[in-house]
């Protein structure tokens, strides 16, 4: 099946645990082998091949890496890249924080009259 956003959250962690039962039955590990590996109890294993929601993520990492799966998460989430303008622009900080969306910016010319205020009920014309 192919991961897409119109999944629910549920199928979408069934369909993560189906993968990564299918890597671990090629790779030939039992699941005790690999909750081993992991350093995780056999039953998150069970949890996270059924796609429970109770898994930890750092469960589901320790596994990524036993199966070496990690490489596959920085293609699923790549790193952002910053232009060349916008590293000038933090003079080399790091972002902290989202910006708010600014209200557009109406330009005043000549001739062109002001937009006026929403009228309301309270409003006396």
């Amino acid at each position: 099946m192919k991961i897409t956003p119109q999944l629910t959250d549920e199928r979408l962690l069934q369909e993560l645990g189906a993968r990564l039962c299918a890597v671990r039955l090629a790779r030939n590990l039992t699941q005790a082998a690999l909750a081993e590996d992991a350093g995780v109890s056999k039953r998150t294993i069970e949890r996270l091949e059924s796609g429970a929601v109770a898994a930890q993520l750092t469960a589901f990492l320790r596994v990524c890496r036993v199966l070496g799966l990690i490489d596959a998460l920085d293609a699923m989430i790549p790193q952002t890249v910053a232009s060349p303008l916008a590293e000038l622009k933090l003079q080399g900080k790091k972002r902290q924080r989202a910006s708010r969306k600014r209200a557009p910016e109406t330009a005043s010319f000549v001739g062109v009259a002001e937009p006026q205020p929403r009228w309301t009920w309270r409003d006396k014309p």
